[in-house]
């Protein structure tokens, strides 16, 4: 008898070998995937029937640009405040291309390597005189389209090129880097040729690189504030949005408009410069700073307007139409106190910039928020530049209600998304559903959730070789269906009005590789790593990307995408200056929120990303160089991760007891939560997946799952 069943286990583990061997090889890409791109060399061309044609609109707008002598129209895919999301009314350059893909701020952060060579600009600056500001990602990189009388070409981030085959007609082509716009402009043009392009879609530093190189090849690079798009698009263009503005509910906010307000007339009277002026330019600026919310642009809370702050007075450009009496009321309009906001015509900003800088003022902007439309009417003289205005710094330090508040909505977020892997759990072995359908129950699962106020972006439901796309979001034309034979990976997040969320989880309900195992495990090693790692008070937050990093570039493995960015409260998923490894952060302090998402991506066969939300929080040290306290995070996402993908040869003890805290501190807070809603089976999940890890626990734990996995594959 024992001989028997050494024979058995013996053939088991022989057949386990077996399995997994198989199961290494990588999958071909899907014939469906291949037919959903465009193949312009073919003869006829192929373009699937979802794409749009082009022809119409490429003809309308040349002959628009023959009107107004100009050879090459330039179009950015943002608003006039250059927004990472935009109104459907301001898609100009996916109306004109087919292609939707990111403005450039994409979901994940770009990688700081990914931003143009250091060039620089000699600018007044609030904090020295003279330095030096690093300009933004070229435009390259920000999605842009770019239209002559003969050509039409797409520059994007490398990580749309799939997307934007699959996108565009052969009207279209997609620049993947052989050379840049200015020098593609160039080619294509004569000394004297006009170059024409909308300055409210520019920032500063954008407009001024591109004049300057343009210039220097004789050539004009002309502003044409009648946006030619917009001409053509005519009637079919989207309206205005006209729905109500409203007030974040007074339980939810930590100061009232007015304390901000005090704050910021503080820093300007203590600034060096004393600028007499603030230009706020950026959506969730305003939004913040008066505690008010709109709907205009899906996924961000915000509303279109500026404001110019004043120590005697405050303007408000905005839509009068969309505030309620209750809303004037609040703001005091009635009235002409320095607390009283004036409103004034969305439209009339740069008029009255321009008005406003003919007097004896400084105006102090930020210039990743500022456009050249604005920026020109202002005499240099007149100018206090930095790159973020004190608003934006401010508000990425969320005060003690806005903690309490963000703690909240991730509890409760966390209820949803464990409800989700519940369900996926039970339905996945049916075969029943795709990437698509996951997509929309996650999302039910959050509009269920109290406070909730829908999604903080597209979820990224991405199965087997889609999630090898970092930016990949499933349609009914290029969905998968979910199975037990792929990797999985959802990056998904909630608009609550006492916060904003973004979790990634990756897990597999079959049989992972050994290499899916270990390149997991390497990720998540970056994820601990980062998030327990304490550092000193004022360290720029990209200096912690190697901790992100280190565990894949071990073993020469790496990623793409930046490994953080802040968040806001109730505002926008990406909120900067704050985050890590994106090439646009300042320094980290008490209060901040950031995201921390390592991942990597093996082209063709899966992708893995873990994200979680922390806070930055004083660290216990045992000393205190300069009595300075140092730093470290607070975790603030509440989900277990993927235990049959976590190797735990690899990981060291300090990594593991991180871990294991880690999952105490889910169990002690998320469990009462699933009580109250009567959420049984989540419970008994959530319990279940937030046990301690150890090496005998796991091999306990896993040891079933295997032969059970060998047992079912021997009776089918």
């Amino acid at each position: 008898m024992k001989l028997f069943w050494i024979a058995v286990w013996t053939w088991l583990l022989v057949l386990e070998g077996l399995l997994l061997l198989t199961s290494s090889y990588p999958l071909d890409p899907d014939e469906h995937n291949a037919a959903l791109m465009r193949n312009c060399t073919a003869n006829p061309p192929y373009v699937p029937s979802t794409i749009v044609n082009t022809t119409i609109r490429l003809n309308a707008l040349r002959n628009l640009m023959d009107v107004h002598n100009i050879s090459i129209y330039v179009i950015p895919a943002t608003d006039p405040h250059l927004s990472e999301y935009i109104s459907p009314r301001y898609a100009r350059r996916a109306w004109m291309t087919g292609f939707n893909g990111s403005a450039g701020r994409s979901k994940l952060p770009s990688v700081g390597a990914f931003e143009a060579p250091a060039a620089w600009s000699s600018e007044r600056n609030s904090e020295h005189h003279d330095v030096k500001v690093r300009r933004l990602p070229p435009l390259e990189l920000q999605g842009i389209a770019v239209v002559s009388k003969t050509n039409a070409v797409l520059w994007t981030d490398g990580r749309y090129w799939i997307q934007a085959e699959r996108q565009m007609d052969c009207n279209w082509e997609l620049n993947r880097g052989e050379t840049t716009i200015v020098n593609w402009i160039l080619q294509q043009t004569k000394e004297g040729e006009i170059i024409a392009a909308d300055p409210f879609l520019f920032s500063v530093v954008d407009w001024i690189s591109y004049e300057n190189a343009l210039v220097q090849g004789k050539r004009q690079f002309v502003s044409k504030e009648s946006n030619l798009v917009d001409i053509i698009w005519g009637e079919e263009r989207p309206p205005e949005p006209t729905d109500d503005i409203f007030k974040v509910p007074s339980e939810f906010l930590g100061r009232t408009w007015q304390e901000k307000v005090t704050e910021i007339r503080d820093q300007m009277k203590n600034n060096l410069y004393q600028p007499t002026a603030l230009l706020i330019s950026a959506l969730d600026e305003s939004a913040w700073l008066f505690n008010l919310r709109g709907n205009d642009i899906q996924y961000n809370p915000v509303f279109q307007s500026y404001t110019l702050l004043t120590a005697d007075w405050i303007r408000l450009f905005v839509n009068e139409s969309r505030l309620p009496p209750d809303i004037k009321e609040y703001l005091n309009v009635n009235c002409t106190s320095a607390d009283c906001v004036q409103l004034k015509p969305y439209d009339q900003i740069q008029q009255n910039v321009e008005e406003y800088a003919k007097g004896n003022v400084t105006i102090w902007i930020g210039q990743e928020y500022t456009t050249y439309s604005v920026y020109k009417v202002i005499p240099e003289s007149k100018l206090l530049n930095d790159r973020y205005s004190p608003v934006q710094i401010l508000k990425s330090t969320k005060d003690p209600t806005e903690q309490k508040g963000m703690k909240r909505a991730h509890v409760r977020d966390a209820v949803a998304v464990i409800s989700y892997f519940v369900w996926l759990e039970k339905n996945i072995p049916k075969g029943t559903e795709t990437e698509l359908s996951g997509a929309h129950y996650l999302n039910k699962l959050r509009s269920e959730q109290k406070h909730s106020r829908g999604s903080s972006f597209e979820t990224i439901s991405a199965s087997g070789l889609n999630a090898a796309l970092a930016h990949y979001s499933p349609s009914e034309e290029n969905q998968r269906k979910l199975t037990t034979d792929e990797m999985y990976l959802v990056d998904s997040g909630g608009q609550y009005l006492d916060g904003t969320t973004d979790i990634t989880r990756t897990v597999h309900w079959g049989i992972p590789t050994d290499f899916q195992k270990e390149a997991y495990t390497r990720v998540l090693m970056g994820q601990i790593d980062t998030a327990r790692s304490i550092f000193p008070a004022k360290t720029l937050g990209d200096s912690l990307d190697v901790w992100a990093r280190h565990a894949l570039w071990e073993v020469g493995l790496n990623y793409r995408h930046g490994t953080g960015h802040g968040i806001g409260s109730f505002l926008g998923v990406h909120e900067w200056p704050v985050g890590i490894g994106s090439g646009k952060t300042l320094s980290l302090d008490v209060g901040m929120f950031t995201s921390i998402e390592p991942g990597y991506y093996q082209d063709n066969e899966f992708g893995i990303r873990i994200e979680d939300i922390v806070m930055v929080v004083e660290a216990d040290t045992k000393h205190m160089f300069d009595g300075i306290p140092y730093l470290t995070f607070e975790h603030i996402s509440l989900v277990p991760y993927e235990r049959k993908l976590i190797d735990l040869s690899i990981l060291n003890k300090q990594q593991i007891h991180w871990l294991n805290n880690y999952y105490e501190k889910i169990w002690k807070i998320v469990s009462p939560e699933l009580y109250a809603q009567n959420l049984m089976e989540e419970y008994d999940w959530l319990q279940k997946h937030t046990q301690p890890f150890s090496h005998s626990a796991f091999v306990t734990l896993s040891f079933p799952l295997l032969v059970g996995s060998l047992l079912g594959n021997l009776i089918l």
